[in-house]
This record gives C-alpha cells, sequence and structure tokens, in this order.
C-alpha cells in the first residue's frame, strides 16, 4: 500500500529526514517511535503534503501511484489521512459541517452518492458513538475550546467519517487520560479492516498496548535505526533509546 525509498526532506533548508525506507502493507499496523526532535512528526507531514516540508529525494508510492505527483486534497480523497498532534482550531466553521463537506468530497471521488444535511445528521450521530463524544461537540466550532482530549477525539471521528486506506497517528496519546486513551485505542481497532493500514507515531507504548501494530520502528536523527516486532516498544520502555543509537553507530564504525 505504501511504499518509501530513501526519501529525504527538509524545512527552511535544514534537512530533518535523511534517508527513511518503509514498506507498509493492507492489514499492518506500525508503529514509528523516537526520540525528541528525530523527524517522526515531518514524516506524516511530508507523506500528506505540509507545505513548510520540501522533499529533496526519494520516493513514495501509495496505491502505486507516485504520491508527490499528488497534491494534498488528491491524496485526502486517495485513502490518505493524517491525525495530527496538535489540530487547528478553525472559527466559524462547524464541525458538522466541516465533516459533512469532507464525506461529501471523498464520496464524490469514489462515485458514491453524496449525504444531504439530514441523512448526514443520522450517519455522524452513529460515528460519534464510537468515540465517545457528546452531540453537543457537532455544532461547536471545529475544535474551537475543545480541550486537548477533546480534540483528539474529533481527529477519530473525522477518521471514522472518512474512512481511510492508510491512517497515520502522531501521537494520538499526547493529552489523553487513561480512559479516554482506552476509548480512542478501541475505536482505531474497530476502524482496521484487512484492506486498510495504520500508522502510529509516538513517545510511549502504553497506546501500543491498545492499538497492538505487528512493527515497530526507530526513528532517530532522520533515519530509522532499528525495525522488530512489538516487543521492541516494550523493550525501549525498559532501556530508553541509547542502546539502540549505540548499536546504529557501532554498526557504522564497522
Amino acid at each position: 500500500m505504501l511504499s518509501i525509498k530513501n526519501l529525504t526532506a527538509s524545512i527552511n533548508g535544514t534537512p530533518v529526514l535523511k534517508g527513511i525506507d518503509l514498506e507498509i502493507k493492507a492489514g499492518e499496523i506500525h508503529a514509528i517511535m523516537g526520540p525528541n526532535g528525530s523527524g517522526k512528526s515531518t514524516l506524516g507531514k511530508v507523506l500528506v503534503g505540509h507545505p513548510s516540508y520540501e522533499v529533496t529525494g526519494g520516493e513514495v508510492t501509495f496505491d502505486g501511484k507516485n504520491l508527490f505527483d499528488l497534491e494534498p486534497d488528491v491524496r485526502a480523497r486517495a485513502g490518505l489521512f493524517m491525525g495530527f498532534q496538535h489540530p487547528i482550531e478553525v472559527p466559524g466553521v462547524s464541525n458538522a459541517a466541516f465533516l459533512r463537506l469532507a464525506y461529501n468530497k471523498k464520496a464524490e471521488a469514489e462515485g458514491r452518492d453524496e449525504l444531504d444535511p439530514l441523512e448526514f445528521d443520522d450517519f455522524i450521530r452513529e460515528k460519534i458513538k464510537l468515540v465517545s463524544m457528546k452531540e453537543e461537540f457537532l455544532d461547536r466550532s471545529l475544535n474551537e475550546g475543545f480541550s486537548g482530549g477533546e480534540k483528539k477525539r474529533n481527529e477519530i471521528l473525522q477518521m471514522a467519517v472518512l474512512e481511510p486506506k492508510l491512517a497515520i497517528l502522531d501521537e494520538l496519546d499526547s493529552g489523553l487520560d487513561i480512559d479516554a486513551l482506552r476509548v480512542l485505542g478501541d475505536a482505531v481497532n474497530r476502524l482496521m479492516r484487512p484492506d486498510r493500514a495504520l500508522l502510529v507515531i509516538t513517545h510511549f507504548p502504553r497506546i501500543l498496548e491498545t492499538i497492538r501494530p505487528q512493527f515497530v520502528h526507530v526513528l532517530s536523527g532522520g533515519r530509522i535505526l532499528k525495525s522488530d516486532g512489538p516487543e521492541l516498544a516494550v523493550e525501549l520502555e525498559e532501556r530508553g533509546y541509547d542502546w539502540v543509537l549505540e548499536e546504529a553507530a557501532a554498526g557504522g564504525r564497522r
């Protein structure tokens, strides 16, 4: 589904990604962990087309298409989704209106019927149950005045509405208490299907106790230094990242 080969990218002329290689197949859940400033969030933003980042090398294909030939909105309609670490507030645009427009644009791209306001009202009130969100949040401006946890619920609500082929979740666990983490983790699991894939970006392994990846990757200094199964997350929790960095440095000196 997603193939990344030797991806490099920079921001304001400063290299951030320095050669990323990653393959994600349908049905797989991958987790990327690493120290602060290692390039984890940058990777997600580059994939969805954030304008602040410049791709300087490498190639990425999504469903067999060159991802960088597609504008960000086309990538979204093709089934690429990102739940942001810090969702922005959009005053004056109701949450429900935003979600209906997003749903209908994707439906149009896929040749499906759009939903009118009444049809969408029934549809969205079922979806919000998945994330245990109060219906009053649908009438409020998008993310305006939402707490950190409410914004994260809203990100997963968007994921539930759009049903992407590949979802990138950037630090979903940031700002969540234990109960909210469990609710949203369970919601993400219920949205997974054999024809979908998930990339979870996180600092801490707690979320991976609910959203269980098949593969865990350590990203540091703009490169993936180590990849293994879910047991790697447990080892990182116990030992930190220094041992991975030391292993990589020793390998580079050989």
